[in-house]
């Protein structure tokens, strides 16, 4: 999956800049430094205890660390030559302004790219997912990218052997035509919008702890299921290979 996923990253020459945000452990990380130097590659991630995970990984010392936000990336504009973010844009809060960052960062001609979940076509999934995290449809990563102001947006799916269906998750990229900041303005809030912000502040944190114990709760349902699953899978597989 992360091979196929990076394939339309463009990742194809070990001294091209690469800006990964959200590289967390570093899993995606080793996909990039399969084909570009790692000094050359500078992870981004919220979380300290991620990224010391990632720092003991060999295949990717040498590799740049920080301690950021998508949505407020320290660097400067024009910088990188790709980016590449997986499995963090259901994390974001505003996934407009991250892409506009994403374009911001990178030099006229570069390429952005972003590896995500998407939206269950199933009523009842969809609305399971999204008690836990953000679940963007198609259209949705395409109009982001869009509006951010990249052109030729591409995307594949990407999904594991054993789901057919193509709304598992995309590798979706475009391309910065143009050097400089993103087109998009984020939107100005009013005085009495900020205030509604303000009020609503308390139902975020319970609505935040909800989604933590409902988590933690299908989390404690999901790891046997997927326990069983797995076991399935390579009992199926030892009898196709006797026969």
């Amino acid at each position: 999956m992360r091979n196929i996923a990076l394939k339309v990253a463009q990742l194809d020459r070990p001294d091209l800049s690469v800006a990964e945000v959200g590289a967390g452990t570093g899993f995606t990380t080793e996909g990039i430094c399969k084909s570009v130097d790692p000094k050359n590659v500078h992870a981004l991630d919220q979380s300290d205890f991620q990224q010391a995970k990632a720092k003991k990984r060999k295949s990717i010392e040498g590799c740049h660390f920080y301690l950021g936000d998508a949505e407020s990336l320290p660097w400067e504009t024009d910088r990188f030559d790709r980016y590449v973010s997986a499995g963090s844009i259901e994390y974001w809060p505003d996934p407009q302004r991250a892409i506009a960052e994403a374009y911001r960062v990178i030099k006229a001609g570069g390429t952005a790219t972003i590896i995500g979940p998407l939206k269950p076509k199933n009523s009842l999934a969809a609305f399971i997912a999204e008690v836990f995290m953000l679940f963007p449809t198609l259209d949705e990563y395409v109009n982001w990218y869009k509006t951010a102001g990249f052109v030729d947006v591409q995307y594949v799916f990407v999904r594991p052997p054993w789901v057919r269906k193509d709304d598992y998750a995309v590798s979706i990229v475009g391309r910065k035509p143009a050097g400089g900041a993103s087109p998009w303005v984020a939107p100005s809030v009013a005085p009495e919008e900020s205030l509604k912000a303000k009020s609503s502040s308390q139902q975020s944190k319970l609505l935040f702890l909800t989604r933590l114990c409902v988590g933690a709760i299908a989390g404690g349902i999901f790891i046997p299921i997927a326990l069983m699953t797995t076991a399935t899978l390579k009992v199926k597989s030892l009898f196709a290979d006797a026969s």
